[in-house]
């Protein structure tokens, strides 16, 4: 059964992977292996060296050690042996050396203080724990003692001290008030390393009764309290004030001004001190200094720099912290207390001393008999420290003789070990500042080769990352190592691979072709034995589409791609990362397989998303940033400056852009005082700029807003600014829009454009009208008006002009001289009609018309044009009048002439002409009457074809339903259409006009025929009607077809063909109920249905015919009426229809089975032409 094990590309796992290695061959941890082997002991835990202990609880030291045999457990206590039985308090866990100490009941921790050492021995040696000091903590209470307030002078310093009780181990200090809460603490007041408090200098609020000094003994969580310190702090006013009267009470003989002093150091005392830490520890210095004003304190390393990363200050620069010491930071260091009145300073002579630690530890050793081998034990310290050997916890000086070892110092020699040669060596290395205790074993053993590594173990990797295929054994002497690839392949080695001494290969690049087998083999004199593990190499995952940069608008939606490609033997997943971070928990975010959609972007979603793709052995990821723009935040503190009559200064502070730079700021006014609440527009300016001067009108009380816009939109109004209001002044304009017309044929009606509110520029706003009329020599006629735009003057001539003008005027006075305007007075209907009316024919449907002008004095108005009124008043083909109905053409302005077209050819028509003014119509011109001349008619109404025989057909048509003139003559054209649907040679016939029928013989039997057919006036021929027809078979051929018809073969196949279209018809019906589509328009196209008229293929409604000269857009038809005949439309008077021609349009009516309708038909030609399929009855009838 394979297992699996995924191998990691990081050479730092690597390193680790075989150093973790070669220590499991020193020290088999193998399970299995370890229930075989023997082994000595090794302790793997113990309680600390210095154990303090809660008197409390119950007191537990511990000591656990493995070995083959188990080891059992023996204890000193203070050097000598440590009887348990003879304790009942104490008791052994089982399994363990581990003691338990009961003083829940009655037992005091104190009884068992002392040294404890634990021996853990098997038949292999014995393993020893550390010296275990056993202490139980205290939390002793303060010494009873009176506090005595302290008085002291403003500006002073003072000192007020905590001494707290010993204990074990030291207790943390506090100062706090009655309240429980924390004093507070700065520059000027502080908490020293021993706990005392400190003052720089004291100030009258420093005085209060409730300085309390708290002791917190964490280890049996304990508090002790001080009892409260009462300060008064005497001012020097409330000083001078009282010395008289407390004289003998405070001890002054006189208050002293309060005066600066330069700083002094209250701690520590003197110019220089020394301090000794050990190597590794904290070094803590302080210095805490007095003076007025409150020193600063600065530090400095005499000869050299502060180590950087490791130092820190607390306590406001009082106290320097350096974390990790080592020997190269002793020297001196100086702490400088300075005020503006001078400085102090002192010096601090650190010395840093260390306690033992290891440089190479004694590490377990593996021989097999006959071999050599060395125990290291080097250490260092300050002072250097003292090495010692045990073996078994003995001394090595009286432990028993081992003609294979030999002591040299830090080192023991080991040379042609036997069996007996396996114990636990000790090392022991000790200076005044503690001790290291290191065990160390020496297991001889005489072992075949065994491969740790579990059989068949499956490794996959990614190709082009390094391959570890492990190979863990144990043996001894120790195996040699061999790997080989495939079932016979040959050993390994070269360049391609690298051989680690614990036994792994690496193949440092593998590559697909890595994949197989790879069999390891450990060898020693003792036997030898192999294992086989097997390699996969997989393809790497790769993104090969990434997300991409977007940018987005609040409210839209977003879409990150991340399109994966993978080794499809693993199973990819995708999550995906905001900021490095997971998803919001937002229903808003939507992960789809290759995709995430944010829905309703907000402004939090902007940053960077992260796809990252993971299999059970590698890792991808791409990331994109995603910018949410916005419009603008609105501006704010609008602030006004520079405010004079006429302008002032409006400047503002942007908001935010919302990562959509501002282009620009548009600045909108409000008048509070005649439209509060209305905002109307001012200015704008650049969105770089964030002041601007504005122009202002007088006796407008202004406030301004500003709006930024960027690209997105603009943003919320800002905050109106303050009010302002401009003074009053005399208005600057007059009204605009100044007209004079007349509503009646005697007044004339001046209007203008009022002025607006702030253009008023003051209160009392009226208008000074004034009018007279032109070129008379009249004087002027005013009237003043308020709160008006319109003033009529009524008693005027008809449409004279006059000369007027409007002006603006306030209680400051007018406004500017305004400019005049020509106005006139109100328009009568004109008084004559337009003479002289001639019409000249252009075509059949087009008529030019020509009138005299009327005297201008006559139109009495404003000359707006002439309109023509003309009627049909019959069709000369006809002879019958009809309704009439007029028709109006209008040409604008002093024309003299006009076109009338979309008349109709061969008729009579009316017309009359008048002149038109604003106020209406003149009166009419004589009636002028005209005819038209005749034109190309229409086509025949319709063609019917009936009566098929051998070699005959019957035609029947009717006359055009508009001749447009006398008709002389019919013309029909066929030719025959084969069964390729080719056409063949034309034929003519000129028909009388009064003919309505006509019988064709000669015809070829069982043929389709197609059939051209049009009328004609002396003007030329009319638009043509088509249909086609097929003439019967003969008779012998009509008996052949009854002869096959009874054949049995004949009737199955026409059933099944029965059967089939059955079928294909509830097919296309079910499709079409549920909106199918399917190809037959190309068929009706091809092989036409005579019972179905064919769409256009432009809309698709119903085609239409035309002749061969006109392609004009036919009209829409309808289905075939039951008599398969084609009706002419009537024709609809149209003023855009006209010219030469007729335009021949018709309604498709269709026609008996086996005619051919639908497109439209250009002008039959001789020779073999593209034509039509044969309908079903013609395939039909020539199936044989």
């Amino acid at each position: 059964m394979m297992t699996k094990k995924t191998i990691s590309a990081s050479r730092a796992s690597l390193i680790l992977f075989l150093c973790q290695m070669i220590t499991a061959l020193e020290v088999p941890l193998d399970p299995i292996l370890l229930k075989e082997l023997s082994q000595p002991p090794t302790i793997t835990q113990q309680s600390p060296k210095d154990y303090i202990v809660d008197p409390r609880e119950n007191i537990v030291i511990q000591c656990e050690a493995k070995g083959k045999p188990p080891p059992s457990f023996s204890w000193t206590r203070n050097g000598t042996h440590f009887d348990i039985d003879k304790d009942a308090r104490v008791t052994v866990k089982p399994n363990s050396g581990t003691l338990v100490i009961n003083i829940m009941n009655g037992g005091k921790a104190e009884a068992y203080e002392g040294v404890y050492q634990c021996t853990a021995r098997n038949e292999r040696g014995a393993a020893i724990s550390n010296n275990i000091v056993i202490r139980p903590s205290r939390s002793p209470l303060w010494t009873k003692e009176k506090v005595e307030p302290k008085h002291v002078r403003e500006g002073d310093p003072l000192v007020l001290h905590c001494s707290p009780p010993v204990g074990l181990p030291p207790p943390i200090i506090f100062w706090m008030d009655n309240s429980f809460q924390r004093l507070p603490q700065n520059e000027r007041v502080s908490q020293g390393l021993n706990g005392d408090l400190y003052f720089s200098n004291v100030k009258p609020e420093d005085t209060r009764e409730d300085y309390i000094c708290y002791a917190r003994f964490n280890h049996t969580q304990t508090i002790q309290q001080k009892q409260p310190i009462s300060v008064k702090v005497f001012s020097m006013d409330s000083l001078n004030e009282t010395i008289s009267a407390n004289l003998s009470d405070t001890g002054f003989y006189g208050a002293k001004p309060l005066t600066e002093r330069r700083p002094t150091l209250l701690t520590p005392v003197g110019s220089t001190s020394n301090k000794v830490e050990l190597r590794g520890n904290v070094l803590l210095l302080e210095c805490i200094a007095e003076g007025l004003p409150t020193p600063v304190i600065r530090w400095i390393k005499e000869g050299g720099e502060l180590p950087i990363n490791r130092t820190f200050f607390e306590n406001f620069k009082k106290t320097l912290k350096i974390i990790e010491v080592s020997e190269a930071d002793s020297g001196k260091y100086k702490c400088v207390a300075r005020n503006p009145l001078g400085s102090t300073h002192h010096t601090i002579t650190v010395t840093v001393k260390a306690a033992p630690y290891w440089i190479t530890a004694p590490r377990n050793l593996v021989l097999s008999p006959g071999e050599d081998g060395t125990l290291i034990c080097r250490a260092n310290g300050n002072p250097k420290p003292n090495i010692s050997w045990l073996t078994n916890g003995v001394p090595i000086a009286i432990a028993p003789e081992d003609p294979s070892r030999k002591v040299d110092g830090d080192t023991i020699i080991f040379s042609d070990v036997q069996e007996r040669s396996s114990a636990v060596y000790q090392c022991n290395a000790s200076n005044e500042y503690g001790y290291l205790l290191a065990n160390a074993f020496v297991n001889v053993l005489a072992e075949p080769p065994r491969i740790l590594t579990p059989a068949n173990k499956l490794y996959q990797i990614i190709a082009n990352n390094p391959a570890l295929l492990d190979c863990a054994f144990f043996g001894s002497p120790v195996p040699e190592i061999e790997w080989f690839k495939g079932v016979k392949g040959s050993i390994l080695h070269g360049d391609l691979y690298v051989f680690h001494d614990n036994g792994t290969l690496e193949i440092p690049v593998a590559q697909k072709d890595s994949t197989g087998t790879y069999t390891c083999v450990a060898r020693n004199k003792l036997g030898k034995v192999q294992n086989e593990v097997h390699l996969e190499v997989k393809d790497p995952t790769m993104i090969i589409k990434q997300p991409e940069y977007k940018i987005i608008q609040k409210g839209g939606q977003v879409s990150f791609e991340c399109t994966i490609k993978h080794d499809r033997t693993l199973m990819p997943t995708i999550t995906w990362l905001k900021d490095n971070g997971e998803l919001p928990v937002d229903e808003r975010f939507i992960i789809h397989k290759d995709s995430l959609a944010i829905m309703n972007v907000t402004d939090k979603d902007d940053g960077t998303y992260t796809c990252v793709a993971n299999t059970t052995l590698d890792s991808v990821s791409a990331s994109a940033v995603l910018t949410v723009v916005d419009r603008p935040d609105p501006p704010f503190d609008l602030e006004l400056t520079d405010q004079l009559e006429r302008s002032i200064q409006l400047s503002w502070i942007p908001g935010y852009d919302n990562n959509s730079p501002i282009t620009n700021f548009v600045i909108e006014y409000e008048d509070g005082m005649r439209e509060p609440g209305v905002w109307h527009y001012q200015t704008e300016v650049h969105g770089t700029q964030t002041t601007v001067q504005l122009k202002l009108s007088p006796y407008v009380n202004y406030s301004f807003r500003v709006i930024a816009v960027n690209e997105i939109g603009r943003s919320q109004p800002s905050e109106a600014s303050e009010q302002y209001l401009t003074k009053a002044a005399k208005p600057d304009e007059n009204p605009s829009g100044v007209q004079g017309i007349g509503s009646e044929p005697d007044n004339l009606v001046i209007i203008w454009e009022p002025l607006k509110g702030f253009q008023s520029n003051g209160p009392g706003l009226q208008y000074k009208v004034s009018w007279r009329q032109k070129d008379v020599g009249d004087e002027w006629t005013s009237v003043i008006v308020a709160n008006v735009s319109k003033y009529i003057v009524s008693g005027t001539p008809t449409f004279v002009p006059y000369e007027i003008k409007v002006q603006a005027l306030n209680d400051l006075g007018y406004a500017p001289e305004p400019a005049e305007v020509i106005g006139h007075s109100g328009e009568d209907l004109p008084m004559v009609a337009p003479g002289n009316v001639q019409v000249h024919i252009v075509n059949s449907t087009l008529a030019k018309v020509h009138w005299d002008p009327v005297p201008l004095k006559t139109v009495r108005g404003h000359l707006q044009g002439y309109r023509i009124y003309y009627w049909k008043v019959q069709s000369l083909s006809k002879r019958r009048r009809r309704h009439v109905e007029k028709k109006i053409l209008t040409f604008s302005g002093n024309k003299t002439h006009g076109m009338l077209p979309g008349l109709e050819p061969y008729s009579s028509y009316k017309l009359n002409v008048r002149v038109v003014n604003g106020k209406g119509e003149g009166p009419a011109s004589p009636d002028k009457l005209f005819k038209t001349p005749e034109g190309v008619p229409s086509s025949p109404s319709f063609l019917k074809i009936s009566n098929p025989t051998l070699d005959s057909l019957t035609l029947e048509w009717g006359p055009p339903t508009h001749p447009n003139g006398v008709l002389i003559a019919y013309t029909l054209k066929f030719q025959p259409i084969n069964s390729t649907h080719e056409l063949g040679p034309l034929i003519e016939i000129r028909i009388p006009a009064n003919e309505t029928s006509l019988i064709l013989s000669n015809l070829n039997y069982s043929t389709r025929y197609k059939f051209y057919f049009y009328a004609q006036t002396s003007v030329g021929s009319g638009s043509q009607i088509t249909e086609e027809a097929v003439t019967i078979m003969d008779e012998a051929m009509a008996s052949r077809q009854v002869d096959i018809a009874t054949q049995g073969w004949f009737i199955g196949l026409m059933c099944a063909v029965a059967l089939l279209i059955l079928i294909l018809l509830i097919v296309c019906f079910i499709r079409r109920n549920k909106g199918g589509k399917y190809p037959v328009k190309e068929k009706e196209d091809a092989h036409a249905d005579p019972e179905i008229q064919p769409m256009k293929e432009d809309d698709g409604t119903f085609g239409e015919y035309s002749d061969a000269e006109d392609h004009k857009p036919l009209k829409k038809g309808s289905r075939t009426p039951s008599d398969r005949t084609v009706k002419k439309e009537d024709s609809d008077d149209s003023l855009v229809d006209y010219g030469e021609g007729v335009n021949g349009q018709f309604n498709e009516d269709g026609s008996f089975i086996g005619q051919y309708s639908g497109k439209k038909e250009k002008e039959p030609a001789e020779g073999n032409e593209s034509s039509e399929a044969p309908s079903p009855v013609n395939a039909m009838n020539s199936f044989v």
